[in-house]
């Protein structure tokens, strides 16, 4: 590929055009000869600075907003208006391939459990089927551990590429409010998009709820061709300014839930490792057995269905796919259960909403005491802190704040911000403690929610990741109680 033959996703400033191109990058240390070089702006540091150390290592050309002062000799310089906007649209035309149905849902919650549901209900109607987020990717014959819930343009068009190069024919990808606003997703090829609800978080990062709200809003009004399908979920409360922004982009707004018109939630029963739901699909009631508890895994479960049925998979197929799905590693995940039968769960729930769903969905299959072990992140939104403090309170009976990924902070100085909305909580800052704490506690009856991290299998204090899994510490706890 040759530089002109990127005419139309950037304009020469100098230079010549026929350069051969082999790759694409913002990181200047990746630069080798061929690679286009993309100077984007950024919260600590101006990529324009790295132009003449790109240049210097061989770079094809260098990207730059418009204004941007570059040095970089003869190699030849594109300005553009979005230079995060030119990396995607550079790194689809580069990579080119992509699994030929692909969606993207956002949201604050369930964006995992959706993408995977999303993957198996297509697995199980016979498709070559992946999925791309937080937990990394899954494909057949590939299950990577991520770090980011919306890769960067470059390291997603390659996986798409790889994915389309090995017979994937259809993924579902998570679609973070850092990947659209930062136009991560920009040159995916969407077939359609999802959403699940949306509460409080990132606001270290977003000014305000309702800019958080505008970015997950790039989906459906930048993204999503016109008339594609949009899988809402119904019963939240920004569900409805998230409809309406839809379909004034000109979607196929197709609502999921208990309100929803697509697929309509009409009766749940709850039990301890499962619900059975009644579900009405174009005038036929389908009765579902969902091996998972939580009305967020039902409502997670509906957009999944929604976005299979939209992109082609027959309704009453997906709806009936339902009853073989596995939970996403560390979403209500059961890890084992005291010798009285007392279940012990690994979830993610980091945010508010997050808790207060998981902590209000375990309530009504547990006949004693629901029991919560819990901390917040440094480094990231302060203001949740209490916030979460009051929910767990609230819905707990049990109370143990311990540290999650402290970070640069000190852990105690977050403990005391949760502390002071969480009257009656128990302190144990060292998180293996209070894990067994929670443990010990449990009686016949009882449910035990350890919240925070998940899937995640390091803990980060300082600079420093150490090794420590949730999962891990709940079955040690979990033997020496039996002993």
């Amino acid at each position: 590929m040759k530089l002109n033959d990127l005419a139309g996703l950037i304009s020469a400033e100098g230079g010549t055009t026929a350069a051969e191109v082999t790759g694409v990058t913002s990181d200047s240390r990746k630069v080798a000869p061929g690679v286009v070089f993309v100077a984007v702006p950024g919260a600590k540091a101006d990529g324009a600075s790295y132009a003449a150390d790109a240049a210097a290592r061989g770079a094809a050309a260098i990207v730059a907003a418009k204004g941007a002062q570059i040095a970089a000799g003869p190699t030849p310089v594109f300005l553009v208006d979005d230079p995060r906007l030119a990396l995607a649209k550079l790194a689809a035309k580069i990579f080119p391939r992509q699994p030929e149905t692909m969606v993207a849902v956002t949201g604050t919650s369930g964006k995992t459990s959706v993408a995977s549901f999303t993957r198996q209900i297509w697995e199980q109607t016979g498709q070559a089927a992946a999925s791309i987020g937080t937990t990394g990717v899954v494909a057949p014959g590939r299950d990577e551990y991520g770090s980011l819930t919306t890769p960067d343009p470059v390291a997603l068009h390659i996986l798409l590429n790889e994915l389309a190069d090995a017979g994937v024919t259809h993924a579902a990808m998570e679609a973070s409010s850092h990947g659209l606003d930062q136009r991560r997703l920009d040159g995916v090829r969407l077939s359609a998009g999802g959403f699940t609800n949306l509460g409080r978080d990132h606001m270290d990062y977003h000014p305000t709820v309702e800019e958080y709200h505008r970015a997950k809003l790039r989906l459906f009004d930048r993204l999503l061709p016109k008339g594609a399908p949009a899988v809402i979920f119904a019963d939240d409360r920004w569900s409805q300014p998230t409809i309406d922004a839809a379909k004034a982009a000109g979607n196929h707004v197709l609502t999921v839930g208990r309100h929803g018109d697509f697929l309509t939630l009409k009766r749940v029963e709850h039990e301890r490792y499962r619900q059975r739901a009644e579900i009405v699909a174009g005038g036929t009631l389908y009765e579902i057995d969902l091996p998972l508890a939580g009305d967020f895994q039902i409502f997670n479960a509906l957009v999944a269905a929604g976005l299979a049925a939209s992109t082609g998979t027959p309704v009453a197929k997906a709806l009936m796919a339902l009853e073989h799905l596995k939970g996403a590693p560390g979403r209500l995940d059961l890890v084992g259960t005291t010798p009285s039968g007392a279940p012990a769960y690994v979830d993610y729930a980091h945010k508010p909403d997050a808790l207060e769903n998981v902590l209000a969905s375990v309530r009504p299959f547990t006949t004693g005491r629901v029991v919560v072990v819990f901390g917040c992140g440094g480094d990231r939104d302060r203001g949740k802190r209490p916030i979460m403090g009051e929910i767990a309170t609230r819905l707990a009976d049990i109370v143990i704040v311990t540290d999650d990924n402290p970070r640069s902070e000190v852990p105690a100085d977050i403990r005391k911000s949760i502390l002071a909305a969480a009257p009656g909580a128990i302190e144990i800052g060292d998180r293996r403690q209070a894990i067994q704490h929670g443990v010990a506690a449990l009686k016949a009856g009882d449910t035990l929610i350890v919240a925070g991290k998940g899937h995640e299998e390091g803990q980060t204090v300082g600079d420093v990741t150490l090794p420590f899994s949730d999962h891990e510490e709940v079955r040690k706890a979990l033997k020496d109680y039996a002993t």
